[in-house]
């Protein structure tokens, strides 16, 4: 497996028809060493949480975490989990920062969520892009709680919108005066050290964007009252507000102007955290439905016995075990130096949290009535489930952002095309040369010879043939779908919503399914085909599940209801009702 920053992206090269199997065989795990590392803090995670299993509820209820919990948390390290070594934190990779991540989602949300936003995001800018005397001065108090991190963009009229931020920031001397208003920040109430993205380039010049580091301790940063939320309700949401705060020059993360660049970054990068997260709430869920099954008794028997209930249970471990396989093939991407993970990061995080709220979703209805009280977890894990299509990008901007960025490079080398049919008769050979490369790179998706090279696995377990026959035919499919759709709307494919989604929805089952084949071909390849007979179990329900997924969306790229579907929304938003809402 490649690890430099030059590796492409997986989907990206999917797109062509090309499979890039060197990047995701043979399947990653953590090295030994970090392993060892791991298991001390997921002993510890036990040691701190399992005594306070039954005061996640009331915390809920109160909707707030104690200090005294707060500051356990401090003491046993879960602020310094990516820290560098050399300012007093542990410097996980992003492999064992996800699982830490996962361990913790399986006792409470809101504090998986209070940890993972001071690291995953909070201070991740700093990391990422803070320089030797910011880090030094700043990253010893993160380490030890001292700071706990917030990362405030999102503003009352910019959620997904990150580029339409109203708050502003003007160069005064030596300083930046900051003012403006950050809605929804997560550990708003108990930061102490805040990412905050500001205009500095005036309202007209919407992509002027810049980050600043701000402390809690500044004259004009304030914070609201704690939000009473559905879902998370013990951790910390707030307003924060920045009236002329004034801002040192040497405050600046990155660049002057490149703010939207640091934020993208930012979150790309923490998404890894919250893929683990959702994976920890799936195990977790599969424990208590499983149990809650076999105790629960109708007609005389367990609940378990009955085909309807298994076949609950059977799904929900195919979501997790494929979500698991995703997001340790994201967390290896980044940890080998990949700068190429942006979409597949993003594939994780759409595809995990709609697994964990399908898992949440069974999980309750296995337990029925129980589900539904608040005695049991079962309800408060639903609730706290439903945040996560939200945030960190909601998954309905990430499925075009998934389809647009992947796409992209096919774009490009349309547009190279057509740049080059303009001039061929001033420079025929340098355009015979493009447009032969491109007509040959797309041609050949119909020949013998592509179909036995790049539209080819090579090193999967022979005994994996047939899914891998699947996977390569929808992989064909996914490339003259995508020059097909670039072919027929051009840049306005930006608009094209419907047709993008069904495009991200392919990529994303290809993406899991080809992460579910690595994992299991390496399993089978290291401990034989008789170990591993689960595995194959999940292998072939996945690899049906996306057949049947992926089929049923390349047919309705061009024959479908979508224009039906928006006639009938205009006319319900023109009414803003439903239209036969009568009693004649």
């Amino acid at each position: 497996m490649p690890s430099n920053a030059s590796s492409p992206s997986f989907i990206s090269q999917l797109c062509f028809g090309t499979i890039e199997e060197d990047l995701i065989l043979p399947y990653p795990k953590m090295k030994p060493a970090e392993q060892e590392t791991f298991k001390a803090i997921r002993s510890s995670i036990e040691q701190l949480l399992k005594p306070h299993e039954k005061d996640f509820r009331a915390w809920d209820e109160d909707g707030e975490l104690p200090a005294s919990f707060i500051e356990e948390l401090k003491s046993f390290g879960l602020f310094s989990l990516v820290i560098p070594e050399a300012h007093g934190g542990m410097q996980l990779s992003a492999t064992a920062y996800s699982r830490t991540l996962q361990e913790l989602a399986k006792y409470d949300g809101s504090v998986a969520v209070t940890v993972g936003a001071h690291s995953s995001i909070g201070m991740r800018g700093l990391l990422l892009f803070g320089t030797d005397e910011q880090k030094a001065r700043y990253m010893p108090k993160l380490a030890t709680g001292e700071m706990i991190a917030a990362f405030c963009l999102t503003e009352p009229g910019a959620g997904s919108d990150a580029a339409s931020i109203k708050t502003t920031a003007v160069k005064d001397g030596d300083d930046w005066v900051l003012n403006g208003n950050k809605l929804w920040i997560t550990n708003g109430g108990i930061a102490q050290f805040f990412t905050v993205f500001a205009k500095t380039g005036g309202q007209a010049e919407r992509g002027n964007m810049t980050a600043f580091i701000v402390t809690r301790d500044q004259a004009g940063v304030s914070v609201g009252p704690h939000e009473d939320k559905m879902g998370i309700r013990a951790s910390s949401t707030t307003t924060v507000h920045f009236d002329n705060v004034r801002v040192p020059a040497n405050n600046v993360l990155g660049e002057v102007g490149k703010g939207f660049k640091v934020a993208m970054k930012i979150l790309n990068s923490g998404r890894t955290g919250l893929g683990g997260g959702t994976v920890g709430g799936m195990k977790k869920l599969i424990s208590l439905a499983t149990r809650q099954s076999k105790e629960r008794v109708q007609f005389g028997k367990p609940i378990a016995e009955y085909g309807l209930v298994k076949q609950k249970l059977g799904h929900m471990v195919v979501d997790c075990y494929a979500t698991e396989s995703a997001v340790n093939m994201v967390n290896h991407l980044i940890d080998s130096g990949s700068e190429e993970y942006a979409v597949e990061a993003a594939i994780t995080k759409v595809f995990g949290t709609e697994a964990l709220w399908r898992t949440a979703d069974e999980a309750l209805q296995i337990a029925a009535g129980n589900g539904f009280m608040k005695e049991f977890p079962y309800e408060r894990i639903l609730r706290d489930a439903r945040i996560n299509r939200i945030y960190e990008g909601t998954n309905d901007i990430l499925r075009l952002f998934i389809a647009l960025t992947a796409m992209n490079e096919v774009g490009s080398e349309l547009k190279e095309l057509s740049d080059s049919l303009k001039g061929i008769f001033n420079n025929p050979i340098k355009g015979f040369g493009v447009i032969s490369e491109y007509a040959m790179r797309r041609a050949s998706l119909a020949t013998d010879r592509v179909k036995r090279e790049k539209t080819k696995f090579t090193k999967l377990h022979p005994a994996l043939e047939k899914n891998q026959l699947v996977f390569e035919e929808l992989t064909r499919e996914l490339a003259t779908s995508v020059d097909r759709i670039l072919r027929k709307h051009g840049k306005n494919v930006i608009g094209k919503q419907f047709a993008s989604r069904r495009l991200a929805d392919i990529m994303i089952d290809l993406f899991v399914l080809a992460s579910t084949l690595s994992r299991v071909s390496t399993a089978m390849q290291e401990q034989g085909v008789g170990k591993v007979t689960k595995e194959i179990e999940i292998l072939e329900v996945l690899t049906g599940q996306v057949r049947r997924r992926v089929r049923s969306n390349m047919s309705k790229i061009d024959d479908n209801d979508d224009e039906f579907i928006k006639s009938l929304a205009d006319d319900a938003l023109d009414r803003e009702a439903y239209r036969w809402d009568n009693v004649d």
